[in-house]
C-alpha cells in the first residue's frame, strides 16, 4: 500500500506520478477487498468504480467541485480519495463512518444519497445555482444504468436539457441495478455495447466520405440532414441527443487515461453532457463478479473462498420466497412485482418457476404500484414486494390508484423497522404511519415465521389493500405452537398475566417475551399480547381488558407520530383509562447506522430499557 499511503487528503492523487496512478486502482481494490471481508458493505458496486472515481478525482478540484452519487452505496473509492480511509475499520457500524455519502462527515460530499434516480435532479439544482452565483466549478453526477429506469431521473433530463451550461453526467454503465437490469433503456444500452465507440465511428466514416471524389460530400450531407443521422444508426435510437443533451461514448471506465481525456473535454461543452462509461461490477474480485447480486450488500467473507464467514439462519425474507412459490403453485391468479430487486425481497423462485406471472419493472416504485392496481382490477392478485422505505417514494399511487378504489393488491413490506447498517436511508421508520392513514388500507406484522406465512395466506384471500410489514434478518421461530387463524383486526393473547399489558406488534413481539421474562424474575407476570394488526386495530379487546392492568405498554418498530402507539393511546383515553400508557418506538428523527441490538440499546428500545420504563412506572 505504498502509494494510497499518500492519499492523505483531497487533491493528493494529482501529487502522483502517471505509474503511480495505476498501482493506486490495484492497491484501492485490495484495501476495499481486506477491510469490507471484516464489517461486510457494497463490494461489488464498489470495486467496479474504482478507476472512474479516480479519473474523476484527477480531473475535480475538491472541495470546490461537486459529484453527486446517485444512490451513492459506489462512493467508497471517493472517501478513500478524500482522506477517509482510517474510517473504513468502523464502517456502518455504530458512531463509525456510513456506507454512503454524508454531507455532515466531508465537505467533499454534497448530498446525502441512499435512494436511487435523485443524482440528475440535484446536479441540476447545484449547476442553476452555481449560475446565479456567478461562480465557477464543476458539477458531476454518477448515474447507473440501473437507476435510469427511473421515472425521475427522466424527469431530470427533460429539465436538463433546457440547461445552457456546463452539466456533465456519467451514466455507469454495468448493466445492473442490483438485480439484473430490464426494459427498453437496458436494451438499448446493450446495443450500445455491441456497436463501436460512436464518436470515433463516426469520424472515421466521415474521414472515408470525404475521399470519394464528387459523390463523398452529397453523401455527408444527406445523412447530416437525415432525420434519424447517423448518431441514431449507431447508438439504435437513444434518445439523448434528440434532447438536446450531447452523447459521448461508450468509453472503458477502466481506462483512467481514456476516461480523463473525455471527462475533460465534456467539462468545456456549453449544455448537458452525458459520458457513458462501461463498467464491471466487482471487477478484481472473482467471486464478486460471477456473484454481483450476492455482494451487493454483503456481511463479512472469506476473501479466499468468497463465502459468508457465519452459516445464514433463514430470513423472513427466505420465508415469504418459500410462501409465494406455494401460492404460485396453487393459483394461477397470483402474481408478483418487483422494482429491480428480485433477489433482494425473495422473487428470484417464482420468477423461475412462474417466469409468465412474474414482472420485473425497474426501478420505478410508483409505476409498479399502479401496474398492480392495473392488474388487480382484471381479477388477479398481485404482491408486490419491496423495502419499507422504497415503498415511500409511491405514497400518491397507494392512496389514489389502489385505496380510493379498494383494489386487492397485496404489499410485502420488506426490510421495516430497524434495517442497521444502511442507516437512515433504509430504516423501515414510517410505514405504519403512512400506510395506516390511507382509506381502506389493512397493515399487519407477524410475530414469528409461521405467521408471516400465515398472513401472506390470509392476504390472498383478502378483497382490498393490504400490507404485511416484516423485518431484515433472521425470522423469529419460536412460538409456533400459539398459531391461531388469523382474523381481521384481531390480535392474539399470548400469555396472560396481571397489572400490566405488553401489546407488541411484529418484530417487537420478540423483546415483549424477553420484557416478559425480566418481570418473572421479580415475580410479575405481564400480558403478552401479539397486535397482529396495526390497523385495523382490536379496539374490542383493548376497551374490555383494559382496566385490569395499571400499565399498558406499546412496542413497535415505527415512529411514534401516526404509528401504533399513538392510535392505541387515543383510544384508550376516549374510553376513561386511568393507568399509566408507555409508549414504545422509534423517535420521531431519523436514525443513524449500526447493529439492530446497538441502536436499540441506544434508543432505550432493547428489553432491559423497557423493564426498567415499567418498573418505574409501576413503583
Amino acid at each position: 500500500m505504498n502509494v494510497l499511503k499518500k492519499i492523505k487528503g483531497p487533491n493528493d492523487i494529482k501529487k502522483l506520478e502517471p505509474e503511480e496512478v495505476i498501482l493506486l486502482s490495484n492497491e484501492i481494490r485490495e484495501f476495499l477487498i481486506n477491510k469490507l471481508s471484516k464489517t461486510g458493505g457494497h463490494i461489488a458496486s464498489n470495486l467496479g468504480v474504482v478507476e472512474l472515481t479516480i479519473a474523476l478525482h484527477l480531473i475535480c478540484d475538491f472541495p470546490k467541485d461537486k459529484i453527486i452519487w446517485d444512490v451513492g452505496h459506489q462512493s467508497y473509492t471517493h472517501k478513500i480519495l478524500t482522506g477517509r480511509a482510517d474510517g473504513f475499520d468502523n464502517l456502518r457500524q455504530f458512531g463509525g463512518m456510513s456506507g454512503f455519502p454524508k454531507r455532515s462527515e466531508s465537505d467533499c460530499d454534497v448530498f446525502d444519497t441512499g435512494h436511487s434516480t435523485t443524482s440528475i435532479s440535484a446536479a441540476l439544482g447545484m449547476a442553476w445555482a452555481r449560475e446565479m452565483r456567478g461562480e465557477d466549478y464543476k458539477v458531476i453526477a454518477v448515474i447507473g444504468d440501473g437507476s435510469m429506469t427511473g421515472g425521475m431521473s427522466f424527469e431530470a433530463l427533460n429539465n436538463a436539457s433546457e440547461f445552457k451550461k456546463n452539466l456533465i453526467i456519467v451514466l455507469n454503465d454495468n448493466e445492473m441495478s442490483i438485480s439484473k437490469n430490464v426494459g427498453g433503456l437496458s436494451e438499448n444500452l446493450s446495443k450500445m455495447r455491441t456497436s463501436d465507440n460512436y464518436i470515433g465511428l463516426k469520424e472515421d466514416v466521415m474521414h472515408s466520405l470525404e475521399k470519394i471524389p464528387v459523390y463523398g460530400d452529397r453523401i455527408i450531407h444527406q445523412i447530416q440532414k437525415t432525420k434519424s443521422g447517423i448518431k441514431s444508426l449507431v447508438i439504435q435510437g437513444m434518445m439523448y441527443e434528440e434532447m438536446g443533451i450531447m452523447y459521448l461514448g461508450p468509453i472503458d471506465g477502466h481506462d483512467i487515461n481514456a476516461m480523463v481525456k473525455v471527462l475533460g473535454e465534456a467539462s468545456h461543452v456549453q449544455g448537458p453532457v452525458i459520458v457513458h462509461v462501461r463498467t464491471k461490477k466487482g471487477k478484481g474480485f472473482i467471486p464478486a463478479e460471477r456473484h454481483p447480486s450476492r455482494f451487493h450488500g454483503a456481511g463479512p467473507f472469506d476473501v479466499e473462498k468468497g463465502l459468508p464467514l457465519k452459516g445464514s439462519k433463514a430470513t423472513y425474507t427466505d420465508v415469504f420466497s418459500t410462501v409465494m412459490r406455494k401460492m404460485g403453485d396453487r393459483d394461477r391468479d397470483v402474481v408478483a412485482i418487483t422494482a429491480a430487486m428480485a433477489d433482494g425481497v425473495g422473487l428470484k423462485r417464482f420468477s423461475n418457476m412462474f417466469p409468465d406471472r412474474f414482472f420485473d419493472v425497474g426501478i420505478a416504485e410508483q409505476h409498479a404500484v399502479t401496474f398492480a392496481a392495473g392488474l388487480a382490477t382484471q381479477g388477479f392478485k398481485p404482491i408486490f414486494a419491496v423495502y419499507s422505505s422504497f415503498l415511500q417514494r409511491a405514497y400518491d399511487q397507494l392512496l389514489h390508484d389502489v385505496c380510493m378504489q379498494k383494489l386487492h393488491v397485496v404489499f410485502a413490506v420488506d426490510r421495516a423497522g430497524l434495517v442497521g447498517a444502511d442507516g437512515m436511508t433504509h430504516h423501515g421508520a414510517f410505514d405504519v404511519s403512512y400506510l395506516s392513514e390511507m382509506p381502506n388500507m389493512v397493515v399487519m406484522a407477524p410475530k414469528n415465521k409461521w405467521e408471516l406465512s400465515d398472513m401472506v395466506k390470509f392476504a390472498l384471500k383478502y378483497d382490498g389493500p393490504i400490507a404485511i410489514r416484516y423485518p431484515r434478518g433472521e425470522a423469529f421461530s419460536k412460538y409456533k405452537e400459539f398459531r391461531a387463524p388469523v382474523e381481521l383486526g384481531k390480535c392474539e393473547e399470548i400469555f396472560e398475566g396481571k397489572d400490566v399489558m405488553l401489546f407488541a406488534l411484529g418484530s417487537m413481539f420478540k423483546n415483549a417475551i424477553e420484557v416478559g421474562k425480566l418481570m418473572k424474575e421479580d415475580d410479575r407476570q405481564p400480558t403478552i399480547v401479539n397486535a397482529r394488526f396495526a390497523k385495523p386495530l382490536d379496539e374490542e379487546y383493548l376497551i374490555g381488558s383494559m382496566n385490569k392492568y395499571k400499565c399498558i405498554v406499546t412496542l413497535e418498530d415505527n415512529i411514534y407520530t401516526g404509528g401504533m402507539g399513538e392510535r392505541v393511546k387515543s383510544i384508550l383515553f376516549d374510553n376513561g383509562y386511568k393507568g399509566e400508557i408507555i409508549n414504545i418506538s422509534l423517535p420521531d428523527e431519523f436514525v443513524e447506522h449500526g447493529s439492530v441490538d446497538k441502536l436499540q440499546e441506544s434508543l432505550h428500545m432493547d428489553p432491559k430499557s423497557i423493564y426498567d420504563k415499567i418498573k418505574e412506572a409501576t413503583v
